[in-house]
């Protein structure tokens, strides 16, 4: 009896282990469980390590579900591209299953402008409730004249210009997901500077400015650049650029010699006649003609290769659109 009382006190104990760690769901039962959160500030930073000393690695945006692994102060979250980092608590809004489903259920607006306010009534004069980026989702409410009354995670209130956002249903209904459509985005995001981690509008990286273009399509991909690297249809770049298309992913960085493996560190869209739109800097146009007045001779000297990736949206398990995306599912 004693033998059977111990080994079953051993096999509990990794269960435990692990339920403590947040890695197996509690008795309670999903529904229940404070393993969701959705993002409640415009941009949330978040981190390496529950720090804000710890190196930023990524944002999430307004209005976007994750996943809740750990917490400790800070959060242990996972993006809708699966992406791992920690995020302060007041980053986000805690949140069961069920509340989350009614999140997603729920009528909601898309902001499309690439910054604005949501004021406390429906007037530019009075108290800001807080900053919107393009992306970022709220509830929608209702409409007082030029505004749309809208509702945050944690359930503040507010007014939002027509002109900065356009309900869900609508905005996906003119949408387009074509090269065109995607690099005129792009340039949009021209001057916009530089920032370690950035995916917003307010400042981006290389891999979070082709993140938050594509996002504003409504296309999900993964966050940084060597994971971006390997999706799509792989191109070994023509020494004339003929075999690249407007819209292709161009990717940067240690060429695979001397014993040493390739490394991705840099990634840009392909515009055509060999020009390439990334942030370096700032988001800006170069190009691989030495008789370009954009020419970029430092990055044609890392230059990699290219993939094609649009034909690939919602066909592979890492590039997809919100109504595909398990995270954002009612």
């Amino acid at each position: 009896m004693k033998k059977r009382l111990l080994f079953i006190l051993l096999a509990c104990v990794p269960a435990l282990a692990m339920l403590a760690q947040g890695n197996v769901s509690s008795p309670r039962g999903e529904e229940n469980e404070q393993g969701w959160g959705i993002v409640n500030l415009s941009v949330a930073n978040l981190h390496e390590k529950a720090d804000f000393a710890s190196e930023m690695i990524t944002q999430a945006l307004l209005g976007m579900p994750v996943k809740v692994l750990e917490t400790d102060g800070w959060h242990r979250i996972q993006t809708p591209d699966n992406y791992l980092s920690w995020v302060h608590r007041a980053g986000i809004q805690r949140c069961t299953r069920a509340e989350l489903i009614a999140w997603n259920r729920a009528t909601k607006l898309v902001v499309t402008a690439h910054y604005g306010t949501v004021y406390s009534r429906p007037s530019e004069k009075s108290q800001p409730v807080s900053d919107v980026v393009a992306s970022n989702r709220l509830k929608l409410l209702g409409k007082k004249g030029k505004f749309y009354r809208v509702g945050y995670p944690d359930g503040r209130e507010g007014y939002l210009h027509k002109s900065l956002a356009m309900p869900e249903e609508e905005w996906r209904k003119q949408l387009k997901q074509d090269a065109a459509s995607i690099l005129q985005t792009a340039h949009q995001f021209m001057g916009i500077p530089y920032l370690w981690a950035g995916t917003a509008t307010k400042g981006v990286d290389c891999s979070g400015f082709v993140r938050a273009v594509l996002l504003m399509h409504d296309i999900i991909i993964p966050r940084d650049a060597s994971q971006q690297a390997r999706e799509g249809e792989r191109l070994e770049i023509a020494p004339d650029f003929s075999n690249l298309q407007p819209g292709d992913l161009v990717f940067f960085g240690r060429k695979a010699e001397n014993g040493q493996k390739e490394r991705v560190v840099h990634v840009a869209f392909y515009i055509g006649n060999k020009r390439f739109i990334h942030s370096q800097g700032d988001v800006r146009i170069g190009s691989f003609d030495k008789q370009d007045s954009l020419f970029d001779e430092f990055n044609l000297g890392r230059l990699l290769f290219a993939t094609r990736f649009l034909p690939y949206i919602n066909k592979v398990e890492n590039m997809n659109t919100t109504d595909k995306n398990p995270y954002y599912q009612p």
